[in-house]
């Protein structure tokens, strides 16, 4: 059963200005994520405004809003590509073992992501 759904969209500009903030980056992203987003060369501020997105939508997903440190929502890639999410802390507490489900999506300088939260029987 659905139990939650969150959107968010992301200024690219805005991220590539905050890309060369290593307290920025530091804050809000894990050491993987970084490495991530780094790897993406040209399109790496795509790339951070759609994991910066991606972690808002979860935050809203969840129905909480931010209450605890986004570092703790970390966004991983299957061996396909496929954005998903890695959960700790209180975020992976409030997240009380549902599953959640991350698409995100780049156009016309905005990232956006939509995050389904589903009940686990």
């Amino acid at each position: 059963m659905i139990k939650g759904l969150g959107l968010d969209l992301c200024e690219i500009a805005r991220m590539d200005k905050l890309l060369k903030d290593e307290r920025f980056l530091e804050r809000f992203f894990s050491e993987g994520e970084i490495g991530y987003i780094r790897s993406k060369g040209k399109n790496a501020a795509q790339t951070m405004a759609g994991i910066f997105a991606a972690k808002e939508a979860l935050t809203k997903a969840l129905g909480t809003g931010i209450v605890f440190d986004l570092k703790e929502i970390s966004i991983c890639h299957d061996e396909a590509g496929q954005p998903g999410y890695s959960l700790s802390g209180k975020a992976e507490e409030l997240g009380n073992g549902d599953r959640f489900f991350l698409s995100i999506t780049h156009d016309g300088g905005t990232a956006a992501a939509v995050c389904v939260r589903e009940s686990c029987p």
